[in-house]
Protein backbone atom coordinates (compact mmCIF):
# COMPACT_ATOMS: atom_id res chain seq x y z
CA UNK A 1 0.00 0.00 0.00
CA UNK A 2 1.50 3.34 -1.05
CA UNK A 3 1.92 6.21 1.39
CA UNK A 4 -0.48 9.16 1.01
CA UNK A 5 0.86 12.20 -0.80
CA UNK A 6 0.12 15.91 -0.64
CA UNK A 7 -2.03 15.44 -3.74
CA UNK A 8 -4.18 12.94 -1.78
CA UNK A 9 -4.53 15.43 1.07
CA UNK A 10 -5.46 18.21 -1.35
CA UNK A 11 -8.12 16.03 -2.96
CA UNK A 12 -9.54 14.98 0.44
CA UNK A 13 -9.63 18.57 1.76
CA UNK A 14 -10.87 20.06 -1.50
CA UNK A 15 -7.95 22.47 -1.82
CA UNK A 16 -4.89 22.91 -4.02
CA UNK A 17 -1.56 21.19 -3.42
CA UNK A 18 -0.07 24.62 -2.88
CA UNK A 19 -2.46 25.16 0.03
CA UNK A 20 -1.44 21.82 1.52
CA UNK A 21 2.23 22.79 1.28
CA UNK A 22 1.55 26.12 2.96
CA UNK A 23 -0.36 24.55 5.83
CA UNK A 24 1.95 21.60 6.45
CA UNK A 25 4.95 23.93 6.24
CA UNK A 26 3.40 26.38 8.74
CA UNK A 27 3.45 29.15 6.10
CA UNK A 28 -0.31 29.51 5.76
CA UNK A 29 -1.00 32.52 8.01
CA UNK A 30 -2.24 35.42 5.94
CA UNK A 31 -2.35 33.24 2.82
CA UNK A 32 -5.15 30.77 3.54
CA UNK A 33 -8.02 30.93 6.02
CA UNK A 34 -7.98 29.34 9.46
CA UNK A 35 -10.87 27.11 8.36
CA UNK A 36 -8.92 25.91 5.33
CA UNK A 37 -5.85 25.18 7.46
CA UNK A 38 -7.95 23.13 9.86
CA UNK A 39 -9.50 21.21 6.95
CA UNK A 40 -6.05 20.38 5.56
CA UNK A 41 -4.76 19.17 8.94
CA UNK A 42 -7.85 17.04 9.47
CA UNK A 43 -7.44 15.45 6.04
CA UNK A 44 -3.75 14.80 6.74
CA UNK A 45 -4.60 13.11 10.04
CA UNK A 46 -7.30 10.94 8.50
CA UNK A 47 -5.01 9.81 5.68
CA UNK A 48 -1.95 9.38 7.89
CA UNK A 49 0.00 11.81 5.74
CA UNK A 50 3.47 12.86 6.85
CA UNK A 51 5.34 15.55 4.90
CA UNK A 52 8.82 14.80 3.63
CA UNK A 53 10.66 16.86 6.23
CA UNK A 54 14.10 15.94 4.94
CA UNK A 55 13.34 17.28 1.46
CA UNK A 56 11.68 20.38 2.88
CA UNK A 57 14.64 21.05 5.15
CA UNK A 58 17.00 20.90 2.20
CA UNK A 59 14.86 23.39 0.30
CA UNK A 60 14.73 25.79 3.23
CA UNK A 61 18.32 25.28 4.32
CA UNK A 62 17.16 24.20 7.79
CA UNK A 63 17.95 21.31 10.10
CA UNK A 64 14.61 21.53 11.97
CA UNK A 65 16.54 21.23 15.21
CA UNK A 66 16.72 23.58 18.19
CA UNK A 67 19.15 23.47 21.10
CA UNK A 68 17.89 23.99 24.66
CA UNK A 69 20.77 24.99 26.95
CA UNK A 70 20.28 24.62 30.72
CA UNK A 71 22.65 24.96 33.68
CA UNK A 72 22.13 21.36 34.86
CA UNK A 73 20.05 18.23 34.32
CA UNK A 74 19.62 17.52 38.04
CA UNK A 75 16.94 20.17 38.59
CA UNK A 76 13.37 19.09 37.86
CA UNK A 77 12.47 22.60 36.64
CA UNK A 78 14.63 22.21 33.53
CA UNK A 79 13.19 18.78 32.75
CA UNK A 80 9.72 20.31 32.74
CA UNK A 81 10.87 23.22 30.57
CA UNK A 82 12.27 20.70 28.09
CA UNK A 83 9.01 18.72 28.09
CA UNK A 84 7.06 21.86 27.16
CA UNK A 85 9.49 22.89 24.43
CA UNK A 86 9.68 19.38 22.96
CA UNK A 87 5.88 19.09 22.83
CA UNK A 88 5.50 22.24 20.73
CA UNK A 89 8.50 21.32 18.58
CA UNK A 90 7.06 17.88 17.81
CA UNK A 91 3.81 19.44 16.63
CA UNK A 92 5.83 21.34 14.02
CA UNK A 93 8.19 18.57 12.94
CA UNK A 94 11.13 19.95 14.95
CA UNK A 95 13.47 18.23 17.35
CA UNK A 96 14.95 19.65 20.54
CA UNK A 97 18.43 18.71 21.77
CA UNK A 98 18.86 19.22 25.52
CA UNK A 99 22.33 20.42 26.44
CA UNK A 100 23.51 21.00 30.03
CA UNK A 101 26.27 23.59 30.08
CA UNK A 102 29.48 21.97 31.38
CA UNK A 103 30.18 25.14 33.35
CA UNK A 104 26.71 25.48 34.87
CA UNK A 105 25.85 29.17 34.64
CA UNK A 106 29.19 29.91 32.99
CA UNK A 107 30.09 29.96 29.28
CA UNK A 108 28.78 26.96 27.37
CA UNK A 109 31.03 25.32 24.80
CA UNK A 110 29.76 24.50 21.32
CA UNK A 111 28.65 20.83 21.49
CA UNK A 112 28.90 20.49 17.71
CA UNK A 113 31.67 21.06 15.20
CA UNK A 114 29.60 24.09 14.22
CA UNK A 115 26.31 24.82 15.90
CA UNK A 116 25.42 27.23 13.11
CA UNK A 117 25.49 24.34 10.64
CA UNK A 118 23.69 21.85 12.90
CA UNK A 119 20.92 24.01 14.40
CA UNK A 120 18.16 26.43 13.47
CA UNK A 121 18.12 28.26 16.78
CA UNK A 122 19.01 28.27 20.47
CA UNK A 123 16.84 28.47 23.59
CA UNK A 124 18.64 29.09 26.89
CA UNK A 125 17.04 28.79 30.32
CA UNK A 126 18.13 30.61 33.48
CA UNK A 127 21.46 31.74 32.02
CA UNK A 128 23.12 34.88 30.77
CA UNK A 129 22.97 35.53 27.03
CA UNK A 130 26.78 35.77 26.92
CA UNK A 131 27.02 32.20 28.21
CA UNK A 132 25.77 30.79 24.90
CA UNK A 133 27.71 33.12 22.61
CA UNK A 134 30.13 30.37 21.58
CA UNK A 135 27.22 28.19 20.46
CA UNK A 136 25.06 30.61 18.52
CA UNK A 137 27.68 33.03 17.21
CA UNK A 138 25.94 35.92 15.47
CA UNK A 139 23.78 33.85 13.14
CA UNK A 140 21.36 31.75 15.18
CA UNK A 141 18.29 33.33 16.80
CA UNK A 142 18.38 33.18 20.60
CA UNK A 143 15.35 32.92 22.88
CA UNK A 144 15.99 33.36 26.61
CA UNK A 145 13.88 31.77 29.36
CA UNK A 146 13.85 32.86 33.01
CA UNK A 147 16.67 35.25 32.13
CA UNK A 148 17.35 38.96 31.84
CA UNK A 149 15.07 40.28 29.07
CA UNK A 150 17.40 43.25 28.56
CA UNK A 151 20.37 41.07 27.60
CA UNK A 152 21.98 42.21 24.34
CA UNK A 153 21.68 39.96 21.32
CA UNK A 154 18.53 38.09 22.28
CA UNK A 155 15.63 37.83 19.86
CA UNK A 156 12.92 37.10 22.44
CA UNK A 157 12.49 36.44 26.17
CA UNK A 158 9.91 34.42 28.08
CA UNK A 159 9.89 34.68 31.87
CA UNK A 160 7.74 33.53 34.77
CA UNK A 161 6.81 36.46 37.02
CA UNK A 162 9.56 35.79 39.55
CA UNK A 163 9.21 39.15 41.30
CA UNK A 164 5.49 38.72 41.84
CA UNK A 165 6.06 35.25 43.27
CA UNK A 166 8.49 36.55 45.87
CA UNK A 167 6.20 39.45 46.72
CA UNK A 168 3.38 36.98 47.35
CA UNK A 169 5.64 35.02 49.71
CA UNK A 170 6.47 38.19 51.63
CA UNK A 171 2.83 39.29 51.82
CA UNK A 172 1.79 35.87 53.12
CA UNK A 173 4.39 35.89 55.89
CA UNK A 174 3.72 39.51 56.83
CA UNK A 175 0.00 38.79 57.06
CA UNK A 176 0.78 35.94 59.47
CA UNK A 177 2.59 38.46 61.69
CA UNK A 178 6.24 37.77 60.89
CA UNK A 179 8.66 40.67 61.17
CA UNK A 180 12.08 38.98 61.61
CA UNK A 181 13.10 37.42 58.28
CA UNK A 182 16.11 35.63 56.88
CA UNK A 183 16.70 35.05 53.18
CA UNK A 184 18.38 31.76 52.30
CA UNK A 185 19.71 32.95 48.95
CA UNK A 186 21.08 30.79 46.14
CA UNK A 187 24.78 31.63 45.83
CA UNK A 188 24.53 31.88 42.04
CA UNK A 189 25.16 34.97 39.93
CA UNK A 190 21.96 34.80 37.91
CA UNK A 191 19.21 37.26 36.94
CA UNK A 192 16.45 35.06 38.32
CA UNK A 193 17.97 34.94 41.82
CA UNK A 194 18.83 38.65 41.77
CA UNK A 195 15.19 39.42 41.05
CA UNK A 196 14.07 37.26 43.98
CA UNK A 197 16.37 39.06 46.39
CA UNK A 198 15.32 42.51 45.19
CA UNK A 199 11.61 41.69 45.32
CA UNK A 200 11.83 40.30 48.85
CA UNK A 201 13.84 43.25 50.16
CA UNK A 202 11.49 45.73 48.49
CA UNK A 203 8.37 44.11 49.94
CA UNK A 204 9.79 44.10 53.48
CA UNK A 205 11.09 47.68 53.29
CA UNK A 206 7.52 48.84 52.83
CA UNK A 207 6.52 47.51 56.28
CA UNK A 208 7.91 49.26 59.39
CA UNK A 209 9.57 47.12 62.02
CA UNK A 210 10.81 44.36 59.73
CA UNK A 211 14.35 43.03 59.63
CA UNK A 212 16.02 40.89 56.97
CA UNK A 213 19.22 38.88 57.16
CA UNK A 214 20.78 37.02 54.25
CA UNK A 215 22.67 33.74 54.11
CA UNK A 216 24.03 32.62 50.71
CA UNK A 217 24.18 28.90 49.96
CA UNK A 218 25.00 26.62 47.07
CA UNK A 219 21.91 25.01 45.56
CA UNK A 220 22.16 21.75 47.54
CA UNK A 221 20.38 20.44 50.62
CA UNK A 222 23.62 20.11 52.62
CA UNK A 223 24.82 23.63 51.80
CA UNK A 224 21.40 25.03 52.66
CA UNK A 225 21.34 23.17 55.99
CA UNK A 226 24.74 24.57 56.97
CA UNK A 227 23.80 28.13 55.94
CA UNK A 228 20.48 27.94 57.79
CA UNK A 229 22.19 26.67 60.94
CA UNK A 230 24.56 29.64 60.83
CA UNK A 231 21.82 32.22 60.50
CA UNK A 232 19.57 30.58 63.10
CA UNK A 233 22.35 30.45 65.69
CA UNK A 234 23.79 33.91 65.02
CA UNK A 235 23.79 36.41 67.91
CA UNK A 236 20.63 38.45 68.35
CA UNK A 237 16.94 37.68 67.96
CA UNK A 238 16.33 34.59 65.87
CA UNK A 239 14.39 34.97 62.61
CA UNK A 240 10.84 33.65 62.72
CA UNK A 241 10.64 33.12 58.94
CA UNK A 242 13.19 31.67 56.51
CA UNK A 243 12.51 32.63 52.87
CA UNK A 244 14.35 30.29 50.51
CA UNK A 245 15.17 30.86 46.83
CA UNK A 246 14.31 27.27 45.91
CA UNK A 247 12.56 24.22 47.35
CA UNK A 248 15.94 22.45 47.59
CA UNK A 249 17.20 25.20 49.88
CA UNK A 250 13.98 25.04 51.87
CA UNK A 251 14.47 21.30 52.44
CA UNK A 252 17.91 22.06 53.84
CA UNK A 253 16.45 24.77 56.06
CA UNK A 254 13.94 22.29 57.50
CA UNK A 255 16.78 19.87 58.28
CA UNK A 256 18.67 22.65 60.07
CA UNK A 257 15.62 23.51 62.16
CA UNK A 258 15.21 19.90 63.27
CA UNK A 259 18.88 19.62 64.20
CA UNK A 260 18.54 22.74 66.34
CA UNK A 261 15.42 21.45 68.07
CA UNK A 262 13.10 23.91 66.29
CA UNK A 263 9.71 22.92 64.98
CA UNK A 264 8.43 23.94 61.55
CA UNK A 265 6.18 25.90 61.46
CA UNK A 266 5.58 26.38 65.22
CA UNK A 267 9.04 27.86 65.91
CA UNK A 268 10.10 28.73 62.36
CA UNK A 269 8.18 29.25 59.14
CA UNK A 270 9.97 28.11 55.96
CA UNK A 271 9.06 28.90 52.35
CA UNK A 272 10.40 27.49 49.11
CA UNK A 273 10.23 28.51 45.46
CA UNK A 274 9.50 26.60 42.21
CA UNK A 275 7.16 23.87 43.56
CA UNK A 276 9.29 20.84 42.75
CA UNK A 277 8.11 17.35 43.65
CA UNK A 278 10.30 17.76 46.71
CA UNK A 279 7.89 20.38 48.07
CA UNK A 280 5.29 17.75 48.91
CA UNK A 281 7.79 14.99 49.74
CA UNK A 282 9.08 16.74 52.87
CA UNK A 283 7.18 17.00 56.14
CA UNK A 284 5.64 19.46 56.70
CA UNK A 285 4.87 20.15 53.04
CA UNK A 286 6.38 23.38 51.79
CA UNK A 287 4.64 26.66 51.23
CA UNK A 288 6.12 27.69 47.89
CA UNK A 289 5.64 29.40 44.53
CA UNK A 290 4.68 27.24 41.57
CA UNK A 291 6.48 28.21 38.36
CA UNK A 292 4.80 27.24 35.05
CA UNK A 293 7.85 25.39 33.76
CA UNK A 294 6.10 23.54 30.94
CA UNK A 295 4.48 26.76 29.72
CA UNK A 296 7.85 28.52 29.80
CA UNK A 297 9.21 25.80 27.50
CA UNK A 298 6.14 25.89 25.26
CA UNK A 299 6.21 29.68 24.88
CA UNK A 300 9.97 29.66 24.31
CA UNK A 301 9.73 27.12 21.50
CA UNK A 302 6.77 28.95 19.97
CA UNK A 303 8.77 32.17 20.02
CA UNK A 304 11.70 30.50 18.24
CA UNK A 305 9.40 29.00 15.61
CA UNK A 306 7.83 32.41 15.01
CA UNK A 307 11.28 33.96 14.50
CA UNK A 308 12.23 31.24 12.02
CA UNK A 309 8.95 31.85 10.21
CA UNK A 310 9.56 35.60 9.97
CA UNK A 311 6.80 36.42 12.43
CA UNK A 312 6.92 38.57 15.57
CA UNK A 313 7.12 36.21 18.56
CA UNK A 314 4.77 36.44 21.51
CA UNK A 315 6.86 37.21 24.57
CA UNK A 316 6.18 38.52 28.04
CA UNK A 317 5.76 37.37 31.60
CA UNK A 318 3.84 34.27 32.64
CA UNK A 319 1.86 34.32 35.90
CA UNK A 320 3.03 32.22 38.85
CA UNK A 321 0.95 30.64 41.60
CA UNK A 322 1.50 31.01 45.33
CA UNK A 323 0.88 27.67 47.07
CA UNK A 324 0.37 27.87 50.86
CA UNK A 325 1.02 24.62 52.71
CA UNK A 326 1.91 23.48 56.21
CA UNK A 327 5.42 24.94 56.58
CA UNK A 328 4.19 28.44 57.50
CA UNK A 329 2.20 29.67 60.49
CA UNK A 330 1.99 32.77 62.73
CA UNK A 331 5.13 33.36 64.84
CA UNK A 332 5.05 32.38 68.49
CA UNK A 333 6.52 35.73 69.52
CA UNK A 334 5.01 38.34 67.15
Amino acid sequence: MRSPTSRDVAREAGVSQAAVSLVMGEKWRGRVSVRTAERVREAARELGYRPNLAARSLRLGRTRTALLVVPALTNEFFARVYAGAASVAADHGFGVVLYPSPEGMGPARDPFDSAQAALDGVIASSMAAEAVAAIRGTELPLVMLDSDPASPGIAAAVNPDIADGMRQVAEHLLALGHRRFAHLAADIDSWTFTVRAEALAGALRAVPGTSLGTAPADLTVDAARAAAERILTAPGPRPTALVCDDDILAAGACKAARRLGLRVPEDLSVTGFTDLSLATAVEPELTTVSLPAEQVGEHGMSALLALLDGRTPKTGTLPVTFVPRASTAPPRDP
